[in-house]
């Protein structure tokens, strides 16, 4: 059985964990919206891919709200066993309105609680990396952060990350914080952001890709990326992970799914190597 070894590890603080997490944002119902469709099937997911070697676990208050922490804490609690090595990020800086709904919200006093909600529906006494999911433009950045930043020196927040920013936004908050990890779009299909990639490797900073296995137009029947699955037996998606784990030793994907199936091949694509022709194939396409 493959499991996520293969993919080697990243240490933030006193936590190495494997360079292959998982994203808990296809647990809630559609359009990450209210509770699980499936509670049960939930939950035994989140406990495979812990058997699987998957000990980074990606959550956000938004994502339900609440619903992919509860079930984390249902699954996890009291993070004994096989859990106790979990690594836990979550996000605050949304606010939901329903169905594929999103609005940031930054202000200082609604952040602090977020995270603080954030502590006890995931039933930990620290976040071990918390995101600012979006920045609010309507909020000094140093006011957001800022809070943040309170709440890491009351113990309460292991490490601060960004989600979607650019490199001058990443700077910016370098001079408030220090930046442990950035959460950015980019897959094999959209490299828009490869600048903040080599930006987050230069700086030893911890690159977490969302939507990771998009292949698109990619995978069509003849294209170089599904030849390259061939050869490698493989699915384009499992060639996609296994491309951005060899894109950068900063990166850590975080696939998610539903799936048991699903959830068993991603980890699986960790034991795939390309060659390094194979590798600049895939970099060249657009």
């Amino acid at each position: 059985m493959t499991t996520t070894t293969a993919a080697g590890t990243l240490t933030l603080g006193d936590k190495t964990f494997n360079r292959l997490g998982y994203g808990t944002m296809q647990l809630p119902g559609s359009g990450v919206w209210g509770p699980s469709a499936d509670p049960e099937n939930a939950r035994r997911v989140l406990a495979k891919a812990v058997d699987l070697g998957i000990n980074v676990f990606d959550a956000a208050d938004a994502y339900g709200p609440f619903t992919s922490n509860l079930l984390m804490r249902d699954t996890f609690a009291p993070y004994q066993g096989n859990y106790k090595n979990i690594f836990i990020s979550t996000k605050v800086g949304q606010t939901r309105q329903g169905p594929n709904l999103w609005t940031p919200d930054g202000r200082p006093d609604y952040l602090r609680q977020q995270v603080e909600l954030n502590l006890r529906t995931l039933g930990v006494d620290s976040i071990d990396l918390l995101f600012l999911h979006r920045i609010d433009p309507k909020i000094p950045l140093e006011d957001q952060l800022g809070e943040l930043k309170k709440m890491q020196d009351e113990g309460k927040i292991k490490h601060l990350g960004l989600s979607q920013v650019k490199i001058p936004e990443l700077q910016a908050a370098e001079k408030i914080a220090h930046i442990d990890a950035v959460q950015n779009l980019y897959n094999v299909t959209d490299r828009s952001d490869e600048d903040v990639l080599d930006y987050a490797e230069q700086h030893k900073i911890v690159f977490v890709p969302w939507f990771p296995l998009a292949t698109g137009k990619l995978a069509n029947e003849g294209s170089v990326l599904k030849k390259i699955a061939d050869k490698y037996q493989a699915s384009p998606a499992q060639i996609a992970l296994a491309w951005l784990l060899k894109r950068s030793p900063m990166m850590l994907p975080i696939p998610g799914t539903a799936n048991l199936d699903h959830l068993a091949q991603n980890v699986a694509a960790t034991a795939i190597k390309l060659s390094d022709n194979d590798f600049q194939a895939i970099a060249n396409l657009k």
